[in-house]
Parts: structure tokens; sequence; C-alpha cells
């Protein structure tokens, strides 16, 4: 589900399950509804459940056709809804469906396909052109993620067994602080020439310590509003420290559920483990939410998980500040936060927290909705 095919198909906006091994038993000719919102396939449905099925698309067409207004919930309290963008041409579609901003922008394609790290003058035109797109809003970029299932040959050529827990993410900038201290300058030049609100912040952060090292290394070069990502349980669990320091959070839940429940996100025989809906992981965002809350910092959400619009809902009632997607998952969010108040969401996130597994919480959470709603 966090494989980059899964990505892919959902800036897309194709419909998808993974890991359904029974599909190997279908035959031509037969209908099949894929509700990928709830991870099942219903093969030869009877006329009510095909019906349903047209409602629900039906509900997700209008959804996307209503008037583009800023993310909130019934209440009006507000929940800025921001995008997942992976090049600086992405930004005015993300823009045309309703980003207000952008929540995470990958600067690794100007990496990957390259034997060298880009020049500073290279960054920065490219910088520039997102910046630009966004006047007045926020931007949060983040610095070079590279290692594991992206490695560089200029930054980490060593072996690693196993890479997902070796020099990755921050860990690896440190070890070529060169890379980074140029990364940093071509966002601060951007920055100087652009009216957006940029945000900057580390990968793969696990301490304290490296929470202060890249916060005091951005403010050297004048970037004002430094953070970090969540995607390690360590961050999470010291986030009321982490947070003492750096200016936001943002959580990516692909990796954090990784780390969490010891599962490799590329390997399909552990993908059932691959599950942000998992208690755990929920109990994790909470625990950084919270620390936001202490300090008076934000907290969004730049993982996948908060393209599922029921798991939005869950995301806010949890304390998330912010929610960023693929663009094309944008109107679904938008329409599901508007059903429910801040208290609302504060129960189905409780309901899906008091589970004991990943099935359960998203069940215990449809019922909580549903029954919100009813």
């Amino acid at each position: 589900p966090t494989s980059h095919t899964a990505i892919l198909a959902r800036e897309k906006s194709i419909v998808a399950i993974v890991g359904a091994a029974a599909a190997k038993d279908l035959v031509d000719g037969q209908t099949v509804i894929v509700d990928a919102a709830k991870g099942v396939v219903t093969v030869d449905p009877t006329e009510d459940e095909r019906a349903q099925a047209q409602n629900r698309a039906d509900a997700r067409a209008a959804a996307a056709s209503a008037p583009l207004t800023p993310g909130a919930l019934k209440d009006g309290s507000a929940v800025p809804l921001l995008a997942n963008l992976g090049k600086p041409g992405g930004a005015a579609e993300a823009v045309e469906l309703g980003a207000e901003g952008v929540g995470l922008f990958r600067t690794e394609f100007l990496f990957l396909s390259a034997t060298q790290a880009p020049t500073v003058d290279e960054q920065t035109a490219s910088y520039t052109e997102l910046l630009k797109s966004f006047p007045g809003k926020k931007v949060v970029v983040r610095a070079l993620d590279a290692g594991a299932d992206k490695p560089l040959a200029f930054l980490n050529d060593a072996h690693e067994d196993n890479p997902a827990l070796g020099l990755r993410g921050l860990r690896a900038l440190r070890a070529s602080e060169d890379i980074l201290r140029e990364q940093l300058t071509a966002l601060a030049n951007a920055d100087a020439a652009t009216d957006a609100d940029l945000w900057v912040m580390a990968p793969m952060v696990a301490t304290v310590e490296e929470a202060d090292y890249f916060v005091a290394l951005a403010k050297e070069y004048g970037i004002k509003t430094a953070g970090v990502m969540v995607e390690v349980p360590s961050s999470a669990i010291q986030a009321k420290r982490i947070l003492q320091i750096a200016d936001f959070a943002s959580i990516g839940t692909n990796d954090l559920t990784q780390y969490t429940l010891a599962a490799d996100r590329l390997l399909g025989s552990v993908a059932s483990y691959q599950d942000p809906w998992h208690p755990a992981v929920l109990e994790l965002i909470k625990m950084t939410a919270d620390g936001g809350k202490t300090n008076g910092k934000p907290v969004g959400i730049c993982g996948e998980a908060a393209a599922d619009p029921l798991l939005a809902v869950v995301l806010v009632g949890l304390g998330a500040t912010t929610l960023s997607m693929a663009p094309t998952a944008l109107a679904d969010v938008r329409a599901s936060l508007l059903q429910y108040t801040r208290e609302d969401a504060e129960r189905i996130a409780a309901a899906a927290l008091a589970a004991d597994d990943a099935a359960s919480a998203r069940s215990a959470a449809q019922a909580a909705a549903e029954n919100l709603a009813g």
C-alpha cells in the first residue's frame, strides 16, 4: 500500500488494492466492486451492493466538482489541506485541485538521475520555480532524503545489508555535510527571490541531538522555519523535547508504520503489516501531536495516510494541524472533514485507538463515524 506503484496509482486517481492474492481466481466477464477505502474486492455483487457502490462513486464525483474551499471541519475549525509534490511542474495542477500550499516537496528528483550533486544554481532555479507557484502560501521542502530504496553513489556507495536501518536521510547528509549546506544555500536563495512561506525539514530524525543539529544549521543559512520529519518511533516518543527545538514536525506515516511494525515497506511478504491504521502507529501520532500542543508548535501529516478520507478525520482527532497528500485526494478528504466537528473527530479517533489491530481500528472508526453521522 505504500510502494511506489501504489503511490503513483493514487496520484493518478486509479482505484487500487494491493496484496489481493485471490485476484488470480477471477475470470473474464466477472463483475467486481473494488473498494479501496475499505480494502475489499466484492466478486459478483448483488444489485443492492452495486447500487451502494454507484452511490459512493456519485458522491465522490460530487465532491470533486464542489467549490474549492479551505479545508475545515463541520464546526469551522480550519484544517489546511496541502499537496505532496515531487517536481515543480506539478504545482499548477495542485493549485487547480485546491491545494492550500505544499506539505511535502521531495527534492530527490534533482539528485536521483545525477552522477554528482546538482549545483547551487541548478537547485536554486528549481526551488524558485516551485515557490513562485505559491505566493504567500506555505511550502514545506524536505531536505534530500536518500538511502535505502533511493541510493546515491555520490552520497553513500557503501554496501549495507539492511539499508532501511542504515545511513539514510539526515544521517547521510551529516556524513556529506557539504551537500546539505549547498541545498540550504539554494533554498535560502529561492526564499529571498520569492514571497512564499518557506519551511524546511530534515528527513529521518531519530534523536533530540539530530533535531538540534539540523535546526541550528538551517538557521545559520537564514531559513526562518526549520523542522523535522517524524518517521522513527524514537522521535515520536521524544516529540515534546524535539519540538522545544524544532519549529514544526511533519509525520511521515509510511516510514513510521514501517519502523513501528518492523516491516519493510518494499517487501510484499509483510505488506499486511504496512497499515497506518494500526493502533501502535496512531498512538505514536498522538504522542507527536501532544508534543506539538505542549510547545505550541504545528504537527502535520505528509504520509499517504492523509489521503484516506476516514483516516484523515482520525488524524485530525489525534491532533494533526494540517494534512498533506497527493493532489487528487484533496476533494475526497475535504468532503470527509466537513461531515464532522472536532469533538466528533476526537471520538472517532478514540474508537480507533482502543482497538487491538489495524482492521479493528478501521472498523471501529467506521462504526463511530456512521453513528455520529446518523
